[in-house]
């Protein structure tokens, strides 16, 4: 039996990792979910089918959010499908780890272009589609010391700054713009892009001394889409466990 379902959601980058916790968890809270993606569509549809599944209501939408016309058709998609959007998790991301010294300018192109122009063009989008009485949320990191992060910590902390400035940008329009801010995650794609003694150091450089899990950074991202955090605004979450 479906729930009844009357908002809904874009949430790019959905189709594994924190996306797709995310996913789930506001599917279960009432939203309807275009789940964004790129590349295999096998993972985003079988997201989707667990969620129908599970009594929810969720769609499959690819697009590179590097590409201004592929983000403009996927909220063409959401609002096709559904009428409207209401709720945008901004979580498309890549994250290659090298120091600035050895970054070179291909793997500074490919982060700032996903990360910091992809969050740009959806910020963009949603700041025209979202309706009164919406919420855009943008996931960040707090890894701004981090060695090794430096070009993917600096995109992040861009995203933080179009996230406040948009916040007062949207004044008056009924739509809150905040951030979360996540430690490191023990997702697939974290765990395979770093060696094991990597994995351990991070994990003892946090003050809880593990590594985060995708679903409390989806309760915190629920919670801002949701009717309690109907206050907040401008501001960024850090559900990181303590890190600086």
């Amino acid at each position: 039996m479906k729930r009844r379902n009357t908002k809904v959601a874009i949430v790019t980058g959905a189709s594994r990792g924190i996306g797709a916790a995310i996913a789930r968890r506001i599917a279960l809270d009432g939203f309807c979910v275009v789940i964004n993606y790129t590349g295999s569509a096998e993972p985003a549809a079988a997201l989707a089918a667990e969620i129908e599944w599970d009594g929810g209501v969720a769609i499959t939408a690819e697009a590179d959010v590097s590409a201004p016309d592929a983000v403009g058709h996927m909220f063409d998609v959401a609002e096709q499908a559904f009428g409207g959007v209401d709720a945008v998790i901004n979580n498309a991301r890549i994250m290659k780890r090298a120091t600035i010294a050895e970054s070179d300018d291909a793997l500074f192109d490919r982060q700032v272009a996903t990360n910091l122009k992809g969050a740009f063009n959806v910020l963009r989008e949603a700041a025209h589609r979202v309706r009164s009485g919406g919420c855009i949320v943008s996931l960040s990191v707090s890894l701004v010391k981090r060695e090794s992060y430096g070009v993917y910590a600096a995109t992040k902390a861009a995203v933080e700054t179009l996230t406040a400035i948009l916040s007062e940008e949207l004044r008056g329009r009924n739509i809150t713009v905040n951030a979360v801010s996540a430690g490191p995650i023990g997702t697939e794609p974290f765990l395979e892009g770093h060696p094991p003694e990597v994995i351990k150091l991070t994990a003892r450089t946090n003050p809880l001394h593990r590594l985060g899990e995708p679903n409390p950074i989806a309760a915190a991202v629920a919670f801002l889409v949701g009717t309690a955090g109907a206050c907040i605004n401008g501001q960024v979450l850090r559900a990181n466990g303590g890190m600086i």
